[in-house]
């Protein structure tokens, strides 16, 4: 799967150890479709490297020297132009540690184990640079609560959601309740076409980068609670 411009994806690698860096690049650029094109042994590097090459898609350490993939991770987004941020990937020897979800607080798309098999490492890839997820829905839901039960100072004002219709509230708080869209098509009755297409709408309306950032959203605006089914 390439990008509209017809080019392979713009992968970076951030991590503090030479071999994992190696390990990735080989798996990645043995692919026709992305190519790695920028190596950072720590979050400082990575984000200067990135003041001045664009990618598509970075693969972000977050125990590191300098700094972490957390900090590195918010500012890599604030620097980049609007309509021209990285999807990041945060990647973690533990599923769901505190330093993913303070990744995703920060605006990572998803995370990924490092003991990933190759084949999910390159879907990972694929799959959040289209926009989706890279996280299975029943963690998506587990990491979303952690994240909302985490003290956080300005909570997000309900009236974000007015300009969503009502079958895209639906469609949100499903999203918010861990369904995939084949999920969701069942629910609601309607074609997993469509609801990809109503996926689509709600991250333009909420102006999220990705279908995490929606659900955050769902959930910090009480669409969503904690604990629903």
């Amino acid at each position: 799967m390439t990008d509209p411009l017809d080019r392979p994806l713009r992968i970076a690698l951030v991590d503090d150890q030479p071999l994992v860096r190696a390990g990735f690049a080989m798996v990645i650029d043995s692919q026709d479709d992305m190519e790695v094109v920028v190596q950072a042994s720590d979050g400082a590097a990575a984000v200067e490297e990135l003041r001045a090459r664009r990618v598509d898609v970075v693969l972000m350490d977050v125990r590191m020297p300098r700094k972490d993939g957390i900090e590195a991770t918010a500012e890599i987004l604030a620097q980049a132009p609007e309509g021209r941020a990285p999807k990041i990937i945060v990647l973690t020897t533990f599923d769901l540690d505190e330093y993913v979800v303070a990744a995703i607080r920060a605006g990572a798309s998803g995370f990924l184990l490092k003991d990933a098999q190759p084949e999910d490492l390159l879907g990972a890839i694929r799959t959040v640079h289209s926009g989706d997820a890279v996280i299975a829905p029943s963690a998506t839901r587990r990491l979303l609560e952690r994240v909302v039960a985490a003290p956080e100072p300005e909570q997000q004002d309900a009236s974000v959601l007015e300009n969503l219709t009502e079958r895209e509230r639906e469609v949100l708080t499903l999203m918010g309740r861990g369904f995939s869209n084949q999920e969701i098509g069942a629910e609601l009755f309607v074609a997993e076409a469509t609801v990809k297409t109503h996926v689509g709408r709600v991250l333009a309306k909420l102006g999220a980068r990705d279908r995490v950032q929606a659900v955050i959203i769902a959930f910090e605006t009480g669409l969503v609670s904690p604990g629903a089914h």
